[in-house]
């Protein structure tokens, strides 16, 4: 393993130009990648309230009928 001191821009740059070398085949499949390495990534998850209801007129395939 090597360490390299430089700055966070020489970095980036540096990350930028290793991306912009690969073929666009292979820069999907980088993405693919790192989004899934993402999903992996530990982090505090937030229960999302859905403020949205459903209401369902019909039940397995018949109408609700009301007596007049």
């Amino acid at each position: 393993m090597r360490i390299l001191y430089r700055t966070k821009e020489e970095a980036n740059e540096e990350q930028k130009n290793n991306f912009l070398a690969l073929s666009p085949v292979e820069r999907f499949y980088s993405f693919l990648s790192l989004s899934e390495k993402i999903m992996q990534f530990p982090g505090k998850k937030v229960n999302k309230i859905d403020e949205n209801f459903i209401i369902n007129i019909g039940e397995h395939g018949k109408h609700l009928e009301r007596k007049h």
